[in-house]
């Protein structure tokens, strides 16, 4: 009789169990389908990353961001797998001499670990007007008590809480550790709640957003919504950082957004968070809520780069781009001349504006890590026109010297180099791979490109000046291949014109070396350009002299 009345009361229980499992919210999917190990060093990351609070000059106050690996990739954070969190660039937009910017974020945390692990350290660190951006809940998924157990109840409910006990499986043996997990916006608003009982400042930013399409527009997680509504119920700061990049995404297209996200779906290459940290920046800029008054004041560099050009009305803008054949000392005759200096020779400037933005000693590669082709990008308008003329110091050591060189070739290319300048990792593309992005950039904001080969150097051979066809002018005409680009072949043509001058009439076009121009030498290039535009049927064509 006991034995069939224990055995009615452990069905009984089963039966509630099940029925309780049932009931059980269920963690969200892991759409992203990456598995980021970087909270399992934890020990490593306390070394490597910065003190909370260590950061502070005098009394200024320090700007503390909360996230997972889209704001700080890695246990170090410092790009050496060609992934980067827009933390790391975050920095830059923020006057340092009155705010200080940490980036405590760190990859494979959610809402939950992060405030169980990492948060404690900061809220000590906390001191009145001090501020905290919070921007997480990628790893908001998955199963609550096993694997990585770090799921948030989904929505924003203040009342639910599920009571687990989490798997931890060690070497030698199993064991279990009791945690009550709350919602995502359960967790938000802890967050804010301790921000400001410490006297900060809490900002809600919503998550940066997928390489992830549906119907012709990025997707956008569930959590911008939650945030956006904790934000409001809170009374405190909303930026929809996730709906401020996707629209620049979805602008440039999916083929274009394919750069700005390195080896997967979710984490950004140097271009996806230095596009990230200044949408952060403009939405702050942007924010209307009463109190960021002060981290306004903050903001530096928040307004795009631009070229320095006058623009006239009814007049196109024709941009150079490239190097010291294109833009040099151009001052005393008897130096080194770029040809662009002396365009207006070839160009009727009361029909068309020239804008000579080439920089000495540039290759591809630097010109655009310098920002130098993000002022020309950001200048285009529909109508204008710009040329593109690099080859002459993308050759060389890549990850030393010069630290400017490409790969070689027009593959679809890259790789993570450590450069021996400064310890600091960049993503390196193919020669091929910089002009086909600057040629689809210009395409996007509705100019036209145009192509041009590398001016020859000044070496002979059997009676013939130096011919780069085999190299250079095979990549430039692969790439006109690849993208229809419209491509001036100078190197040829102002080749054939000292092809039959010889060799000691050339001499004078060329000064200080084998490479560089004379006024002379740089004139003759003008000239080419201007043959190759009306060889090409170039609209260009009709703003010549």
């Amino acid at each position: 009789m006991m034995r069939k009345y224990l055995l009615t009361i452990i069905a009984v229980m089963y039966a509630g169990w099940m029925t309780a499992q049932e009931n059980r919210p269920q963690g969200l999917e892991d759409v992203n389908k990456v598995t980021d190990l970087t909270l399992d060093s934890l020990d490593k990351v306390r070394q490597a990353r910065v003190k909370p609070g260590s950061s502070r000059k005098d009394n200024h106050p320090v700007l503390f961001l909360i996230g997972n690996s889209t704001m700080r990739n890695g246990t170090l954070g410092n790009g050496n797998n060609g992934q980067w969190g827009w933390g790391y660039y975050a920095e830059d937009f923020f006057d340092k001499n009155k705010i200080t910017v940490e980036n405590q974020a760190l990859g494979g945390t959610s809402s939950r670990t992060f405030y169980r692990l990492l948060w404690p350290d900061i809220r000590k660190a906390l001191r009145p007007g001090d501020w905290v951006i919070i921007s997480i809940g990628h790893n908001d998924n998955g199963p609550y008590d096993t694997g990585r157990a770090r799921a948030s109840i989904p929505g924003i409910d203040k009342d639910t809480v599920l009571h687990v006990n989490v798997q931890e499986i060690h070497k030698n043996d199993t064991t279990y550790r009791a945690e009550d997990v709350y919602s995502y916006g359960g967790y938000l608003r802890r967050f804010i709640n301790e921000t400001r009982a410490a006297g900060a400042f809490p900002v809600l930013m919503s998550l940066t957003p997928r390489n992830a399409w549906e119907n012709g527009k990025v997707v956008r997680k569930i959590h911008s919504e939650w945030c956006r509504q904790v934000a409001e119920e809170e009374q405190v700061p909303y930026i929809d950082l996730n709906d401020l990049s996707a629209t620049k995404l979805e602008g440039f297209g999916p083929e274009k957004m394919n750069y700005y996200f390195f080896g997967d779906k979710i984490h950004t290459s140097k271009f996806g968070a230095m596009m990230n940290a200044r949408s952060a920046a403009e939405g702050i800029a942007a924010c209307n809520h009463p109190w960021i008054g002060f981290l306004k004041s903050c903001l530096v560099g928040v307004d795009l780069p631009v070229a320095d050009v006058q623009r006239e009305e009814g007049k196109p803008v024709v941009f150079f781009t490239g190097d010291s054949t294109v833009k040099n000392n151009d001052k005393d005759k008897d130096g080194m001349w770029g040809w662009g200096a002396v365009a207006e020779e070839v160009f009727d400037t009361r029909k068309v504006t020239l804008a000579n933005c080439a920089m000495a000693g540039r290759s591809c590669r630097t010109f655009l890590n310098e920002g130098r082709w993000d002022k020309v990008y950001n200048s285009i308008r529909p109508g204008d026109y710009v040329l593109i003329q690099f080859g002459h110091n993308d050759v060389g050591a890549i990850d030393s010297l010069k630290e400017r060189a490409d790969i070689t070739g027009t593959a679809d290319t890259c790789h993570v180099y450590k450069l021996k300048s400064n310890g600091k990792y960049e993503v390196v593309y193919s020669f091929g791979w910089y002009l086909r992005k600057m040629i689809n950039d210009v395409k996007e904001k509705g100019g036209t490109p145009i192509l041009l080969s590398l001016t020859p150097r000044n070496i002979w051979r059997d009676g013939h000046i130096e011919r780069r066809n085999d190299s250079y002018g095979k990549w430039y005409r692969e790439v006109v291949e690849q993208t229809g680009v419209a491509f001036v072949d100078v190197h040829n043509i102002t080749a054939d014109k000292y092809d039959r001058q010889g060799e000691k009439k050339t001499a004078a076009f060329f000064n200080h070396d084998h490479t560089h121009s004379s006024l002379k030498g740089a004139k003759a290039n003008a000239q080419s350009v201007a043959k190759g535009l009306r060889m090409i049927g170039s609209p260009l064509a009709k703003y010549l002299k």
